[in-house]
């Protein structure tokens, strides 16, 4: 297994390399120099911050000194916009994230795959075709939609009507001084529990509808019918049978949700104000805050990359018949 690990590590190597590569060569597109200065920059001034920058050296050489960085796992060096270290930001950031994607992502697995099992041996039925209409609904909707109706539904409206309302449209700007602030419980229910319900809605709709389709495969196979059959209750059969043969399906979707976890919502922290990852790259985005977007970048190419890996790994261990070869 190790073999195959280290393999697949190295035989994605370049495809990491060729992703920082295109980003950092999209990005100096831009002239963040100019952002910077605005448009009465004196000469002197804008080869003074493009020096400063490390943009006046060739774009190899930047592309070069970045990966040599990364190497040696060097995240020091600081946000053009915010003036702090990269590495620094990325660790407070990622506890945030945590707070929402979790949960989210616990929940949404749990109940989708419950009701994909209910709707499979119903299949036809009412409660199969009510599951699924109400399913198109949830998926069919914007996440926006979504957010707007529960920040004033959940919690602008009812705060004006109801004293000490647990639910707060936005983190206080004073808030969330530490990156655990939101694992306390109290500041986890009045800052998280809303975006994280708003989350699990939209992503439920999705999600059932995926694990209903494999439950419905696997209900036609032999050894279904075998097992009922030989009197075996629909609950063993449900949950013992099933779930364990269509474990490779739902290893994939749950591990592609899996880098998420880090790399959290950028809409959700952005209309809540939660300062996780997706909203720190939003911001650094729009202030072509070149350091902090290629850190990211790397971060972000690495996780789904390991992902990759893990489930494969995972495969061979939750199938024998699967060979890592």
């Amino acid at each position: 297994m190790w073999t195959y690990i280290v393999r697949r590590t190295l035989y994605n190597i370049p495809v990491f390399l060729s992703i920082i590569f295109v980003v950092m060569l999209a990005l100096r597109v831009n002239d963040p120099v100019s952002a910077q200065l605005g448009k009465n920059a004196s000469q002197q001034q804008i080869e003074l911050l493009t020096e400063e920058m490390g943009l006046n050296q060739p774009f190899l050489e930047q592309y070069g000194r970045f990966i040599w960085k990364l190497v040696r796992l060097d995240f020091d060096e600081r946000s053009w916009d915010q003036g702090f270290p990269v590495g620094e930001m990325i660790l407070n950031a990622i506890p945030p994230s945590m707070a929402v994607t979790i949960p989210t992502l616990t929940i949404t697995a749990s109940i989708a795959i419950c009701v994909g099992l209910i709707s499979a041996f119903n299949r036809g039925r009412v409660i199969d075709k009510t599951l699924m209409f109400v399913a198109v609904i949830g998926m069919s909707i914007s996440v926006l939609v979504y957010i707007i109706i529960g920040q004033y539904w959940g919690a602008f409206l009812p705060s004006q009507k109801v004293d000490g309302w647990p639910f707060q449209i936005s983190v206080d700007a004073s808030a969330g001084e530490t990156p655990w602030f939101f694992f306390n419980p109290a500041n986890w229910v009045a800052f998280c529990m809303l975006p994280v319900m708003i989350n699990v809605t939209v992503a439920l709709g999705y999600d059932t509808r995926f694990y209903r389709a494999v439950m419905v495969e696997e209900s036609q196979r032999d050894y279904i019918r075998t097992a009922r059959a030989k009197g075996a209750s629909i609950k063993r059969v449900m949950f013992v049978h099933m779930l364990k043969n269509a474990m490779i399906p739902i290893i994939t979707r749950i591990m592609i949700s899996l880098p998420f976890i880090i790399t959290g919502s950028i809409l959700i922290e952005v209309y809540f104000s939660i300062p996780g990852m997706g909203r720190t790259l939003i911001n650094a985005i729009n202030a072509k805050d070149f350091p902090v977007i290629q850190a990211f970048t790397a971060l972000f190419s690495a996780l789904f990359i390991a992902s990759n890996i893990l489930t494969d790994v995972l495969y061979a261990l939750a199938d024998p018949r699967v060979r890592l070869s």
